[in-house]
C-alpha cells in the first residue's frame, strides 16, 4: 500500500515539475524570441513587428497552458479512482496535452525555415495561419480542461444519472459498473459539445 501511494505520487510529482520546468524554458524562448529574433524575422519577411504578434501570442498561450498543465498533474493525484471520472479526466488531460505539444513543435521548429531565410517567403503566411490556428485551438482545449476541473468533472456525474434508468443497477461483475473505454471516451466527445 505505502509502495503504491509512492509511486503515484513520484509518478504525477514528475509531470507537475516537467511542467514547471518546460513553463520556464517557453517563458525564457519568448524573452528571446522578442529581444532578439523578432527584429530579425522583421527585416527577413518585410513586415513590420507588430505583424508578428501572432509569434508572441503563441509563446504566451504556451506559458500558460503549462501552467494549467502543471496544476492538471496535481488535481489528478486526488481524483477519486471512480474509474469513468478518472478516465474522462485523464482523457481531458491528454487532449489538452496534445494540443499543445502540436503548437509548442510549431513554434519551436517550423518558425526556423524563416529565421534563417535569405528574403521573404510566400510560405510565412501558412506558417502564420498554422500558428494561429494552433494557438486558438489549443486554448479552446485548455479552457474544456479548467471548465470541466472548476465542475468537478461533473459531466461525468450527470451523463451517467442521465443515461441511466432510474430502476437500473450497475452489474456487479465489473469494477466500474459495466461502463468501459468507449462509454468514457463518448462522454468526453459529447462534453466537448
Amino acid at each position: 500500500m505505502a509502495k503504491n501511494s509512492l509511486e503515484k505520487y513520484t509518478h504525477y510529482y514528475k509531470r507537475w515539475a516537467s511542467n514547471q520546468v518546460s513553463r520556464q524554458k517557453a517563458m525564457g524562448d519568448l524573452q528571446k524570441m522578442q529581444s532578439e529574433k523578432l527584429r530579425k524575422l522583421s527585416d527577413i519577411q518585410c513586415t513590420s513587428e507588430s505583424q508578428l504578434k501572432f509569434i508572441a501570442e503563441a509563446w504566451l498561450q504556451i506559458i500558460e497552458c503549462r501552467r494549467v498543465l502543471k496544476w492538471t498533474y496535481a488535481y489528478g493525484y486526488y481524483v477519486p479512482d471512480d474509474h469513468t471520472k478518472k478516465q474522462f479526466f485523464e482523457y481531458l488531460q491528454g487532449e489538452a496535452e496534445s494540443g499543445l505539444e502540436r503548437l509548442h513543435e510549431c513554434i519551436e521548429n517550423d518558425i526556423e525555415v524563416f529565421e534563417f531565410g535569405e528574403g521573404p517567403s510566400e510560405e510565412f503566411n501558412h506558417f502564420r495561419t498554422k500558428l494561429t490556428d494552433l494557438t486558438s485551438i489549443t486554448k479552446t482545449f485548455f479552457q474544456n480542461l479548467v471548465k470541466a476541473l472548476e465542475n468537478g468533472l461533473a459531466d461525468v456525474d450527470s451523463h451517467a444519472a442521465s443515461s441511466k434508468p432510474a430502476n437500473c443497477k450497475p452489474s456487479s461483475n465489473t469494477k466500474d459498473g459495466g461502463k468501459g473505454k468507449k462509454e468514457a471516451l463518448t462522454m468526453a466527445g459529447s462534453a466537448e459539445t
